[in-house]
């Protein structure tokens, strides 16, 4: 049996009215936010299933958009996120798409442009309680929540690359509690997933980051 806890039932600190639709969405864009490196110059967010019809009500599109700007889903700010996001010039655009069926009613798509041309497209869903997780990143589908410090490599699926990632990770001395490998196909772009319950050292990405087959790394502490 599933557990469930008393915040799945009266739900997170958050500015209402609801975990789902306000506050899980504000930790999707947050979250996918602090997965991009560069300066947003324009962040495109594409609404799902539930999210597509009930965004304006629920608030779903101030809490992405303060999401994004880095407010928390307890964060007042998220009331003003429109005008802040204008103040600090960036451009934002949702989308309705009535379409297409997702795999969770309450998803969203978010594409970040950076000021140097740097780009990034996640997809992420709000699961209930303001939990959330990250299903795809760039096209490729992933799996993680955020909940606990996390890696995030980008890479080509190579003989040896994982075997680089988790001596790295050995010799970080990084307790993991779940690693997985999602991938296109064989041979081709994958993403390393690392959840560890304790804080993981800056100076692995730069470990990481030596083997010729890896692209990017990202992290996100608990």
């Amino acid at each position: 049996m599933k557990f469930i806890s008393i915040f799945d039932v009266i739900g997170p600190n958050m500015i209402g009215p609801s975990s789902s639709h306000t506050a899980g969405a504000a930790a999707i864009g947050k979250l996918s936010r602090n997965l991009f490196k560069g300066e947003i110059k324009k962040v495109t967010l594409t609404l799902y299933g539930s999210f597509s019809t009930t965004y304006k009500g629920h608030g779903t599109d101030k809490a992405l958009l303060g999401g994004v700007l880095g407010f928390e889903p307890d964060d007042i700010r998220i009331r003003d996120s429109f005008a802040i996001a204008k103040e600090e010039g960036i451009e934002y655009e949702f989308k309705v798409d009535h379409v297409t069926n997702p795999a969770h009613p309450n998803t969203v798509k978010i594409h970040f442009e950076g000021t140097k041309g740097e780009e990034l497209i996640t997809k992420g869903v709000s699961v209930g309680g303001g939990r959330i997780k990250i299903v795809e990143i760039n096209g490729i589908e992933v799996d993680f929540t955020g909940e606990y410090s996390t890696l995030i490599i980008s890479q080509t699926d190579k003989c040896g690359v994982a075997a680089h990632i988790t001596s790295c990770l050995r010799d970080a001395k990084v307790n993991i509690a779940f690693l997985r490998i999602f991938r296109e196909k064989k041979g081709q772009n994958a993403f390393t997933i690392v959840e560890s319950d304790d804080q993981i050292p800056d100076q692995i990405i730069k470990d990481i980051e030596k083997h010729d087959q890896i692209h990017g790394v990202m992290l996100v502490q608990m």
